[in-house]
């Protein structure tokens, strides 16, 4: 296993202990302990990561802060300003386009296309990426003891198309994708494979902004669908763009985080990574 693997593992175990432990409001050594690190090694590691400290981070993970965080997601463009992000100083996002392939290009699971693929460690454990020249068409987070069925899961969805493994060509995107304090972004494009309304949710899954959150209901809401929350749903988890279309900013009404396709650890690990950088200091 890689030392950004193992780092990242030491990670995602003290988060789950800090969620797990909020009542308790555990202090350095404690958590430290956890991950067998010394409280200055694991507050150096964690800080680094989080770009805040253990204690600092544990607010972005409360169920207050959260529902604090939905309550203000009633409207999306006022939480937007109120996030910082309408000051070039403080933008993080990535502008991200949508490009759904057509019905026939649909059936024949991309016949004609070159695809090329690479695995890469990102802030949140190793990541497989797809990419076209139109664009991402796949992004998912995998262990490096289930990398061939991720592949093989990829490969079933994208069975006509030509893969090459070129992590060279799909590099430079997972940069731009997870360096989100690099400002000078062309758009990205992404390509998908989605019915009209999947389509319509990922779309605005884009419009939550870092560092907010939202719920089924929210986006069923604006995309003009309230009562089809459950319908909602069962797209986000469809999302084939992991991290760049943002699912995981998505928790329940009640505000539990909720589950996530990639490790419920790893979602934790997401929103509270992203509320640091749009909330910290």
């Amino acid at each position: 296993m890689s030392t950004d693997a193992i780092n990242y593992q030491r990670i995602q175990q003290a988060i789950d202990y800090l969620a797990e432990h909020v009542q308790q409001q555990p202090d350095l050594d404690a958590v430290a302990a956890q991950v067998h690190l010394s409280p200055f090694h694991f507050q150096r590691l964690f800080t680094e990561w989080a770009g805040v400290s253990p204690k600092k981070f544990l607010q972005y993970l409360t169920l207050d802060f959260l529902k604090q965080k939905i309550n203000a997601g009633a409207n999306v463009a006022a939480l937007a300003e109120e996030a910082g992000l309408s000051s070039p100083s403080r933008v993080h996002d990535l502008f991200v386009g949508i490009e759904g392939v057509t019905p026939a290009a649909f059936r024949q699971a991309g016949k004609g296309l070159l695809i090329r693929y690479g695995y890469h460690n990102t802030p949140f454990g190793m990541c497989f990426v797809g990419a076209t020249e139109r664009g991402i068409c796949g992004l998912s987070f995998v262990e490096e003891d289930r990398v061939r069925d991720e592949f093989a899961s990829f490969s079933q969805k994208w069975a006509f198309a030509e893969l090459i493994h070129d992590p060279q060509f799909t590099q430079p995107y997972v940069h731009r994708i997870f360096a989100p304090e690099k400002q000078a972004f062309n758009q990205l494009s992404v390509l998908v494979q989605g019915t009209p309304f999947q389509l319509q949710v990922w779309e605005a899954l884009l419009r939550i902004p870092l560092g907010a959150v939202s719920t089924y209901e929210q986006i069923g809401r604006a995309i003009g669908k309230p009562t089809a929350a459950r319908a909602v749903g069962t797209a986000v988890g469809d999302n084939p763009v992991g991290y760049l279309i943002p699912c995981h900013r998505v928790i329940r009404k009640a505000g539990q985080l909720g589950e996530y396709r990639w490790g419920s650890g790893r979602k934790k690990a997401m929103i509270g990574w992203e509320m640091a950088r749009a909330w910290g200091s």
